[in-house]
């Protein structure tokens, strides 16, 4: 017996691989700052929790429909409406267990061997694998610091072919934080336009979390010409700090969906009832809080912004959104450590970073563009102005 092809046109998650790292070297007692995960720090909202324990209290511990209870449905529907002018029915939505499998339903329920996937980079290290996993071919396009990691319509449109079946859009986007206006979401819808076979995959995970007076726009928003033809992907994980609950959610055709459903019931069928019910009222409550995270994380970021541009060779721009930034290490690359090992790789940075200066981090390879790296600062001011310290003074030991 031997893996299956499609499982060999995978690997693993580098995030996760590298917040195992970092769980195995503390519990051998070593000091070192994880910034690898993106998991925000703050604690479930009690209100979510509350509703969590009411829902065992009523017996709410049985299977549900397929994809997702009438009452999240609902309030997925009024979150839409309520957040992105969006309309939608019940017939419209998808629940899920987590945004990625909300992907993987999608894209597998409708990659054919051959179909290819737009992919901008950086990317979010799961969307190339899942659509090798379903036989399809990703397309990178790529979009460096100097276009502040934002693909352009033309940069789009020479990548489309016959084959094209999806663009992806992630924004702001996981690892750069990098997050499109409406007037850039609307040049590459117009451009969408021309190209009827291509749908739109919108991975909008981190629509709460944006900075100095960001105006949140997504693609089916702005470019209602494209609504029958955009996948538009949400959740509970970030913004709610609900990661652990495993619900993320989609609205698009209701074709799409059922098709989403069809895959669903022959692997996890539903999500978690109690989940559910969590993810019901985390939509449906007091929304106040977000504003009060999301400058609790901008303080963050301007902290971490700061400190990593003081340090020579490192270029990191200023994110709109998200809690990571993906500072350029082109300056870095092809100094030598105090040992001796010339750093001429993102990894090889990452490597010395955490076996010197022991703070992890993420290289920039594994999102698809390099020389970078992804650092999450969704932890607290002391423990990031320690961790840029560190990297400050381990790079400084290189010449």
């Amino acid at each position: 017996m031997t893996p299956s092809t499609a499982l060999g046109r995978i690997q693993p998650s580098a995030t996760l691989a590298m917040t195992s790292r970092v769980l195995d070297l503390k519990r051998q007692g070593i000091d070192v700052i994880g910034l690898g995960a993106g998991e925000p720090d703050f604690d479930t909202p009690d209100f979510v929790k509350e509703a969590a324990i009411r829902a065992i209290h009523d017996g709410k511990t049985k299977y549900t429909n397929v994809d997702g209870t009438a009452e999240l449905k609902a309030a997925i529907v009024a979150k839409f409406a309520r957040d992105n002018a969006l309309t939608y029915t019940p017939d419209q939505i998808s629940v899920n267990v987590g945004g990625k499998h909300t992907l993987f339903n999608a894209l597998v329920a409708t990659i054919d061997a051959g179909d290819e996937v737009i992919v901008p980079a950086p990317y979010w290290v799961s969307y190339p694998d899942i659509v090798q996993f379903a036989g399809g071919k990703p397309v990178f396009v790529a979009a460096g610091s100097d276009q502040n990691y934002k693909v352009t319509p033309d940069q789009v449109e020479a990548a489309i072919t016959q084959k094209t079946k999806w663009l992806i859009l992630n924004s702001p986007s996981n690892p750069t934080g990098a997050a499109y206006s409406a007037d850039e979401l609307r040049a590459i819808g117009q451009m969408l336009e021309r190209h009827p076979h291509v749908w739109v995959m919108t991975d909008d995970m981190y629509e709460h979390i944006t900075y100095d007076g960001f105006d949140f726009a997504t693609i089916a928003q702005v470019v209602p010409s494209l609504y029958d033809r955009t996948l538009t992907v949400n959740g509970c994980s970030k913004a709610y700090s609900m990661t652990g609950w495993r619900i993320g959610f989609a609205a698009g055709a209701p074709w799409l969906i059922k098709a989403m459903a069809k895959l669903q019931s022959q692997s996890t069928s539903n999500p978690c009832s109690i989940a559910q019910a969590a993810a019901t009222a985390a939509l449906s409550g007091d929304q106040s809080f977000l504003k009060d995270r999301a400058t609790a994380f901008q303080k963050r970021r301007d902290l971490v912004v700061g400190m990593l541009n003081a340090i020579p060779g490192v270029n990191c721009p200023t994110p709109e959104g998200a809690f990571y930034v993906y500072p350029d290490l082109s300056g870095v690359i092809g100094k030598t450590t105090p040992k001796g090992d010339v750093l001429d790789s993102d990894e090889k940075i990452v490597g010395y970073l955490l076996d010197e200066g022991r703070v992890a981090a993420v290289h920039g390879s594994a999102f698809g563009l390099s020389p970078a790296l992804r650092i999450s600062y969704a932890t607290s001011d002391d423990i990031l102005r320690t961790a840029c310290e560190r990297i400050g003074e381990a790079i400084a030991a290189c010449r």
